[in-house]
Formats: structure tokens, C-alpha cells, sequence
């Protein structure tokens, strides 16, 4: 089986390699543009540049203030509880919204992949968010609701007795 998957990992990497590019910017910086793809379907991208001995990765700010510009905030304290642990999990530091690396050559290739992996991952956190987490808390209670075989009206509207509408 060994044998078989060996060509397997090598063709791998070698997509890896060739779908990954390169392009110098100002100042010391590096864009790195990856195969991998964030939930807009658009290549991650991270940026690279030679600090302190080694070098520093980043996403420039792009992960988080994309989410926050979606409507995604990460402004309530579990959010931000799940930000930190899924941060410390990669070993990925979270400065100002930025997140970033400091790697050395040895291990530059791991932490670029903690850096993606992490990416993905808050990426990820937009599928918290309150008009999403209700329409599936909506699904789970009208599948429980159909599966117990209680009757139910969706959708209804009742007047209190203020005359105000109340939407359930």
C-alpha cells in the first residue's frame, strides 16, 4: 500500500508547488497565493518578510476584518473565546486583527500550514453567526416537531393585546 501511495503524495505535492505563487511587493514583502480556497471561493493569501532572524507570516488583516465586514463580529466573549482557542491551536498570534507567525527556515513549512489551517478555520466562524445559527436552530425544532409527530403552524403571526404583531 506504501508503494501505491507514495506517486499519490508526490503528484500532491507537486500540485502543491505549481499551484502556488509567488510575487514581491514593497518593502520586504512577499505575496504567497495558495491553492486553497477561503469561503468567498477566492486563493488564500498570505504574506511573508524576513524579521528578526527568521521570517514573519501574515494574513495582513484579511481574515477577520473580511468576517466583521460580513456581518460575522467577534465582539462577544464566547467568539472571542473561540477565536483565541482555535489561534492557540495553530500557534498563531492575533495582533490588532492581524493574524501572524515568526517562523524560522527549519520551520517555515509548518507554520505556513498552521497559518492556512487557521485561516480556514476562523474562516469557519462565520457559520456562528445569529441569522445563520436560527435558521438551523429553526430546522432542528420543526424536524424534532415533525419526527415527534406534534402539530404545529409555521410562520404565524398573533396581535397582543397592546395590538402589537408578534412573528413566530
Amino acid at each position: 500500500m506504501t508503494s501505491e501511495l507514495q506517486p499519490l503524495m508526490d503528484r500532491y505535492s507537486a500540485w502543491l508547488k505549481d499551484k502556488t505563487s509567488l510575487r514581491q511587493l514593497d518593502d520586504g514583502w512577499t505575496a504567497i497565493t495558495t491553492p486553497y480556497l477561503d469561503r468567498h471561493n477566492d486563493y488564500i493569501q498570505i504574506y511573508l518578510r524576513r524579521q528578526d532572524g527568521g521570517f514573519q507570516l501574515t494574513d495582513d488583516g484579511f481574515t477577520i476584518r473580511g468576517l466583521e465586514q460580513s456581518g460575522c463580529k467577534l465582539d462577544t466573549p464566547k467568539r472571542q473565546q473561540l477565536l483565541r482557542a482555535t489561534l492557540a491551536g495553530f500557534g498563531v498570534q492575533n495582533p490588532e486583527g492581524i493574524l501572524k507567525v515568526h517562523t524560522s527556515s527549519q520551520t517555515f513549512p509548518m507554520h505556513k500550514h498552521n497559518l492556512i489551517q487557521a485561516i480556514l478555520a476562523i474562516n469557519d466562524l462565520c457559520y456562528v453567526a445569529v441569522p445563520l445559527v436560527a435558521s438551523l436552530f429553526y430546522e432542528d425544532v420543526t424536524d424534532w416537531l415533525d419526527l415527534s409527530g406534534v402539530r404545529y403552524t409555521p410562520d404565524v403571526t398573533f396581535t397582543g393585546k397592546t395590538g402589537y404583531n408578534h412573528h413566530f
